[in-house]
């Protein structure tokens, strides 16, 4: 019969190595496995931090005219795309930036037309960013637009350009409900004068200089602020970039390019409309990468830019 030391002593020497050869087993299986999960893990995140970075086309050997091309073909495609209003007017904003063009002028007026109110809105405020007189023509004729939204700001644009044509229309805001006298208003009353004394026509129009009139990268009025809110547009870092391009120094430049790749879209569309004006030779190069800008008022607004800092100087006399 077996004595206790005796099965002790086979215990250890049979049970125990194969206890500890299975417990080594499962430990590199397990360590298998982590590694396996943690390797998945890396290769998710680094799938989804490169599909949220927009794929850069290499532009190091294109032409200046190439990428002229490309620019203009972005804007053309972008103000005649008839299935997206915001993209039409981000598309003005980027083309009211390029002041007296030929070209860019053409397409504002085409825009003036546009059966949305909103598009032709931004295009009378596209017109009047430009400053051209080429265009008060046509603004004045959009004093007369079946919408007193878009008659109203015809009325304001002209009158910051020391055009009065549209004084009746502002008379008629001024007197809010009550009809306005004919005999205080120079000129001839336009069609949008009676409807002006509307109070939905009057709140609409209240809240939208509210909002701010001001044609920018994403729009203007409540849809500008809606969609720079959406996106965590910072407005005192585009106000101080607005007032840094008044300066034309070394360090300003450096810091307006570096502001080109900032995570913020509004901050990098306000840093290409600054650094457009810069004849410096760095500046087109900085501005070619925002034609692959994940947003669209950015790459619009970069495309005008580039126009813009590539512009020659006999170009310009001659527009």
């Amino acid at each position: 019969m077996p004595t206790r030391a005796s099965v002790l002593r086979f215990t250890r020497t049979t049970f125990l190595p194969i206890a500890l050869l299975l417990l080594s087993f499962n430990q590199a299986r397990a360590q298998s496995s982590s590694t396996v999960a943690d390797t998945k893990i890396v290769t998710t995140t680094q799938q989804e931090q490169q599909a949220s970075q927009p794929s850069v086309r290499d532009r190091t050997h294109t032409t200046v005219a190439q990428n002229n091309d490309e620019a203009w073909s972005m804007l053309t495609a972008a103000v005649q795309d008839t299935k997206h209003s915001d993209l039409r007017i981000q598309a003005l904003s980027a083309l009211g930036t390029l002041g007296i063009n030929p070209r860019s002028e053409r397409m504002i007026v085409d825009a003036m037309k546009d059966p949305d109110v909103d598009v032709r809105t931004a295009a009378v405020l596209a017109a009047g960013q430009t400053k051209s007189r080429n265009l008060t023509t046509n603004i004045r004729a959009m004093l007369d637009d079946k919408e007193p939204q878009v008659a109203f700001v015809a009325a304001t644009t002209l009158w910051k350009m020391n055009d009065r044509s549209g004084e009746d229309v502002l008379m008629a805001v001024a007197n809010g409900d009550r009809s306005a006298n004919p005999h205080l208003v120079n000129g001839a009353m336009h069609q949008a004068n009676k409807e002006l004394h509307d109070p939905a026509a009057l709140a609409r129009i209240g809240a939208l200089q509210g909002a701010s009139m001001l044609l920018g990268p994403f729009g203007f009025g409540i849809t500008a602020v809606e969609y720079m809110r959406k996106n965590g547009g910072d407005n005192a870092r585009v106000s101080a970039i607005e007032q840094l391009s008044q300066e034309n120094t070394g360090p300003v430049r450096s810091e307006l390019i570096a502001a080109l790749t900032d995570k913020d879209p509004a901050v990098r569309a306000a840093a290409a409309t600054a650094v457009g004006s810069y004849r410096d030779r760095s500046v087109p190069n900085a501005l070619l990468p925002l034609f692959d800008d994940t947003k669209a008022p950015v790459r619009l607004t970069a495309a005008a830019a580039y126009i813009r800092a590539t512009r020659s100087a006999s170009g310009r006399k001659k527009q």
